[in-house]
């Protein structure tokens, strides 16, 4: 048990570099990546066509905002596709779409969507109901953004994700400003497992423990979340 505790723990620390090493490199050439979001490549179909014009995502077909999206954590969901260890289950093309771009069409990709401009709001909630979508509690979901549920083994999402979710490049996602539908579903895939491309498990471990009131108010604050305190208008560079 030791062993393999001690196996993992070295896997952890070789992604992690990994990553590191990829967030130090040259980002990858976004003005090829801007033709294939915008025009497509081959067989595969330009991205906007489902992430939007300004890769702002859309919550009607459930697909996330790239905009401004961590580089290198772009990286690894583009190549997590092309070799499966992420299914595409909402749209059922991203494999498909991987598959058919070069590693170093995904970074170009990624560096491109990474320099698009974010909006404050992804998610228009009215529309969200519209859709026929359960919308929940904002104030609810922002106490356990910063203080998690300790009781129920639950922690806090900036603990990983950092202030009110705005990311911690390379590893950790941007949450803030995401499309509502996107993250519900997600947290959802992470609960029962039909996602499960997470460093050591984690996020796996933390939805696990979350009821559906609990993923619809998270799923609230975050679309919305500020991504800096009254007063304080600074940002850490990776968070532009």
């Amino acid at each position: 048990m030791r062993i393999t505790k001690t196996l993992v723990v070295f896997a952890a620390v070789g992604t992690l570099i990994s990553a590191y090493s990829l967030a130090s490199e040259d980002k990858g050439n976004a003005a090829n990546g801007k033709n294939i979001f915008e025009q497509g490549k081959g067989a595969v179909p330009a991205c906007n066509s489902c992430h939007g014009a300004t890769g702002g995502g859309d919550d009607s077909m459930g697909t996330p905002r790239l905009a401004g999206q961590g580089y290198a954590f772009i990286v690894k969901q583009l190549n997590d596709f092309a070799n499966d260890k992420r299914m595409d289950t909402t749209m059922f093309t991203m494999n498909t779409n991987a598959k058919g771009l070069s590693e170093e069409d995904r970074r170009d990709v990624a560096a491109y969507v990474n320099s698009l401009a974010t909006p404050d709001v992804a998610s228009d909630m009215n529309q969200v109901k519209d859709l026929g979508n359960q919308v929940g509690v904002r104030y609810l979901g922002k106490a356990i953004a910063t203080y998690g549920a300790p009781d129920r083994e639950i922690p806090a999402c900036h603990s990983c994700h950092g202030f009110n979710g705005r990311g911690a490049a390379p590893i950790y996602p941007r949450l803030a400003n995401q499309r509502y539908v996107y993250l519900v579903n997600q947290l959802k895939k992470w609960r029962d497992g039909s996602r499960a491309n997470d460093l050591m498990g984690q996020m796996r471990k933390v939805a696990k423990n979350m009821s559906d009131e609990d993923i619809y108010n998270v799923a609230a604050f975050l679309t919305s979340a500020p991504l800096t305190t009254v007063g304080n208008s600074r940002l850490p560079p990776a968070a532009h």
